[in-house]
């Protein structure tokens, strides 16, 4: 029962130390975090945590070294300090938008198509597959792929042609979306 009330008591004069604090050394403790945060609720945030440090450390508010005030003022600002480098060290967060696109899209379209045009190139003379590789898949002009292959640049054309041709004939009629191949 004793110890009950011991701790009410002390619980109580917690209470007061925090309570005096607050009326002694708020109003310059709130315009202190008010100008290092440029925000009014952060710095009420800022005071409420160093009021409860000082309610966790009571015996440095009372060991002699320095002002009371002073010890706020410097909780305060490592508090402030704390928060500024915990920020920077997190990405940016970024809101949603709901007419935003996702990020990652199903690509399952995209494999399919790949394994229908991989399948359908297998079915082309090697010419006509190395041509199509070639300016399409590699991304050569006319002249490059003509002098990659080693063949003359109408020769590439026409090869191209009836390669395309070709391709048409397999998918029967199919539309499939290649990047870069006319059609």
């Amino acid at each position: 029962m004793a110890s009950v009330l011991s701790r009410r008591r002390q619980a109580a004069g917690d209470e007061a130390l925090i309570r005096s604090l607050f009326e002694e050394h708020g109003r310059a403790l709130l315009a202190y975090a008010t100008r290092l945060t440029g925000d009014r609720a952060a710095a009420e945030d800022v005071v409420q945590e160093t009021l409860v440090r000082a309610w966790k450390h009571p015996d440095a508010l009372v060991n002699g070294k320095g002002s009371v005030r002073g010890w706020l003022l410097t909780v305060a600002r490592n508090i402030i300090t704390d928060r500024v480098r915990a920020k920077a060290a997190r990405p940016a967060e970024v809101a949603e938008s709901p007419t935003a696109q996702p990020i990652v899209r199903d690509h399952a379209d995209e494999v399919v198509d790949s394994m229908v045009v991989m399948e359908a190139l297998d079915q082309l003379s090697e010419d006509h597959r190395g041509v199509l590789v070639q300016l399409y898949f590699q991304g050569r002009s006319v002249t490059e792929t003509a002098a990659e292959l080693g063949i003359p640049p109408g020769t590439v054309k026409s090869r191209s042609y009836y390669a395309l041709r070709a391709l048409r004939e397999v998918f029967g009629g199919r539309q499939v979306a290649l990047k870069g191949v006319a059609g």
